[in-house]
């Protein structure tokens, strides 16, 4: 194991790293929050591998993992390593497991709502469609803003596949800042709300954000708050969808929920609407097209840094 020095600031936060087979990830999850840890995340140990094996949105209800699998336990501020790694002994006996080899850090604190701040820029959609960063100035006055702080849920507009969906929605602002006025419009994998809050700027009726995780709820919450358009957006998992169709489909999933909620997507879509699928390859395009044939007529796509975009009418 590698471990770092004690001289170091009482701010900062300890981590420990470990390598391990995803099969044993529960257990050393357990060991890791026994010994005191404070958040245990999981990432993919191997970094280059191929893109279409990431595994970035589970289907509703899954739980994925990459087969080898990189747990982080992040340990509070001002704790000595000594005492870290003889609790990590501790709850190793008390498990009944053999340590595994892992290394620790120490991580210097910073201010990070202002490292996001300095990353996070405001960005134009279309004609006249910005998202900007809370506690900064309008950009285009009387163009249609929303302001996101994204906390900890996917969905800032940066990743292409949000950028994509996006520029749909503002590519439309041309002549009317709020043309999907009267629409009812659905966010399927919503992250941070983004997009149907932006749909809800731009006129429309109704929304509902839909996601299976917690956190993504929260921020779309807040967020929805924070624009003026909490009171018209529905936010929480598949069951609110019971009974609503829609006029507009936002899917910003992968390619294998997106294949499995055809069926679903064709119910809830009323018609003459549209489905706006994106997070998918474009080596994926044609499978999915085959899988919505029977109900959608696809009349656009593009595609950005890999990732397509699928734009198709309810038949």
């Amino acid at each position: 194991m590698s471990d770092a020095t004690d001289v170091a600031s009482e701010k900062d936060w300890i981590e420990v790293s470990l390598d391990c087979h995803k099969d044993a990830v529960e257990d050393l999850e357990d060991w890791l929050f026994e010994a005191g840890a404070l958040s245990v995340t999981a990432r993919d140990s191997i970094l280059d591998e191929q893109l279409e094996h990431a595994v970035l949105e589970p289907a509703p209800g899954e739980v994925r993992l990459w087969n080898e699998v990189t747990l982080v336990g992040l340990f509070p501020q001002s704790a000595e390593t000594t005492h870290v790694r003889d609790a990590l002994s501790l709850a190793a006996t008390v498990a009944n497991i053999t340590p595994p080899e892992y290394s620790l850090e120490r991580l210097q604190d910073q201010v990070w709502e202002r490292t996001w701040m300095d990353t996070f820029k405001p960005m134009r959609f279309g004609h006249r469609l910005w998202i900007c960063p809370t506690q900064t100035e309008p950009v285009d006055p009387e163009a249609i803003t929303l302001w996101l702080d994204p906390g900890m849920a996917f969905g800032t507009g940066t990743h292409a596949t949000t950028a994509q969906c996006l520029s749909w929605l503002g590519e439309k602002t041309d002549a009317d800042l709020t043309p999907f006025t009267g629409k009812k419009v659905i966010d399927f994998g919503c992250g941070s709300g983004v997009l149907s809050i932006a749909a809800l700027l731009l006129g429309a009726s109704r929304a509902w954000a839909v996601d299976i995780d917690d956190q993504a709820l929260i921020a779309t919450r807040e967020n929805a708050q924070a624009n003026g358009v909490l009171a018209l957006l529905d936010i929480g998992q598949a069951e609110i969808l019971d009974g609503v169709k829609a006029d507009v489909m936002l899917a910003n999933i992968l390619f294998q929920p997106l294949m499995e909620l055809a069926d679903v997507f064709a119910e809830k879509v009323v018609k003459g609407g549209s489905l706006v699928m994106s997070g998918i390859l474009e080596s994926q395009i044609e499978p999915l097209r085959m899988r919505y044939n029977n109900n959608f007529e696809f009349t656009a796509r593009s595609a950005s840094d890999g990732w397509a975009l699928m734009i198709a009418t309810r038949r």
